[in-house]
């Protein structure tokens, strides 16, 4: 019974944001609400939700800072001289402005956290994109597939979570993949070629007129840009950056001292510093208030026993046949597994399973994390992650449109990365019995 609400709830909340009957905010709240009543749970109903809330509140902190940090970088112009280098080299030729956007996406994406790469990208090219008239959605859905290679560095976490259910080193996870990484990295680049082909045909070069407008643009320096301070961002910006690798403080504090020291280093006066918080305060409610809004889906999804129930019959699905096949069936079933579920319940809660079968196969441990990695892709679409909620809100764009036009090409993305395992040795395609 559990397991059926649970899909239902998934898949009630999917049809009703993408049918557009009601907001992601509204539907992260009530829907959960209605399918807990029918779980009998409404006593412990309070305690789920506020347990979601607690798990997901320092996420919703970090996004807080984050796009305050990099909202204040932006108004100082840190990116600016990369704004320019771009349009320097774009040239107005649409599809040189998509391949640098995969290019650019997967650079900052090293960082593996999703957020910040999607702030970084989206601020700087924005202008450029609503200039020449490109899709934003061909923005959206390649930084996505960029976020979903990169994650699987060891600090973007699922890496991290893989080793640690094997009882493994992450290098001994993570080295081995990155040949199946760089696949995935050509097939972005690739699909940022189609798009750019197809807006080329559509739009043309952009104009004279427009070229100049956009470095027009660029050359004017609005009151609350801190040109001399171009060095001091960067450093910063690189400090923050290796402690968020470095892992030398929770990300939501790193973020939270960087944002002290953006605004007392750029902004020292009081009331410029209430201005630029000001002017970014839309972006972070209509983020937060969705990260709030999930906190309260994950903890009743978890707290009913959903999730668990969820979990398990993922493990019914796997027929006697498939044994010897169960490294890239893995690598297949983390696809849909991670966004049906979150990367917590599958890591910890089914791969073991699937190892400990495997291992009869001559499978070993670090191969299944391997193969298990392979579905971050379509992961980053699942309505559990909340850096996507940040992305369509930075672009404006539908949270539903944006799934069902970037979910072919993340799959697309998966196979390949799959292909690429299976080519290179990063597991096998069939064990040994």
């Amino acid at each position: 019974m559990l397991t059926f609400l649970g899909y239902a709830m998934v898949a009630s909340f999917m049809t009703l944001i993408m049918t557009r009957r009601m907001t992601a905010l509204v539907a992260l709240m009530i829907v959960p609400i209605v399918f807990s009543l029918f779980a009998g749970a409404d006593a412990q109903m309070g305690k789920m939700m506020m347990d979601g809330l607690v798990k997901l509140a320092p996420t919703a902190a970090m996004l807080f800072f984050g796009i305050i940090y990099f909202c204040i970088m932006t108004d100082a112009g840190l990116f600016d001289p990369l704004i320019r280098l771009v349009v320097r080299v774009a040239k107005g030729d649409p599809l040189r402005i998509l391949v640098g956007t995969a290019i650019l996406g997967i650079m900052v994406a090293l960082d593996g956290d999703g957020a910040t790469t999607y702030v970084i990208c989206t601020l700087a090219l924005l202008p450029i994109y609503k200039r020449i008239g490109i899709r934003l959605q061909y923005m959206a859905t390649l930084l996505l597939m960029s976020i979903g290679v990169m994650n699987i560095l060891p600090w973007g976490g699922p890496t991290a979570r893989a080793a640690s259910a094997m009882h493994l080193d992450v290098s001994d996870v993570f080295v081995p993949l990155i040949p199946a990484m760089l696949v995935g990295v050509a097939y972005i680049i690739g699909v940022a070629t189609i798009f750019g082909i197809r807006e080329r045909r559509r739009l043309g070069k952009a104009s004279p007129a427009d070229i100049t407008a956009i470095e027009t643009n660029l050359a004017e320096v609005p009151e609350y840009r801190r040109p001399k301070m171009l060095p001091v961002n960067l450093a910063l910006t690189i400090g923050l950056i290796y402690a968020l690798i470095a892992g030398l403080l929770p990300l939501p504090i790193l973020f939270m001292v960087a944002t002290a020291l953006a605004l007392l280093l750029n902004y020292p006066e009081i009331e410029d510093q209430k201005e630029r918080l000001s002017a970014h305060a839309y972006n972070v409610l209509s983020v937060v208030s969705l990260i709030f809004a999930a906190g309260i889906f994950t903890g009743i999804l978890a707290g009913t026993g959903m999730l668990d129930a969820m979990s398990k019959s993922l493990l019914n699905v796997t027929p006697d046949w498939l044994g010897p096949y169960l490294a890239p069936f893995t690598a297949v079933l983390s696809g849909p597994a991670t966004y049906v579920v979150t990367n917590d319940a599958f890591y910890f809660g089914v791969l073991p399973i699937l190892a400990n079968t495997a291992a009869f196969y001559g499978i070993t441990p670090a191969e299944m994390a391997r193969a298990s990695l392979v579905g971050q892709p379509l992961h980053l679409l699942s309505p559990l992650v909340a850096s996507t909620y940040l992305l369509v809100g930075l672009l404006d764009i539908n949270y539903g449109q944006n799934q069902r036009s970037s979910i072919l090409w993340v799959a697309g993305l998966m196979g390949a990365m799959l292909v690429g395992a299976l080519v290179f040795g990063v597991f096998p395609l069939k064990g040994s019995v």
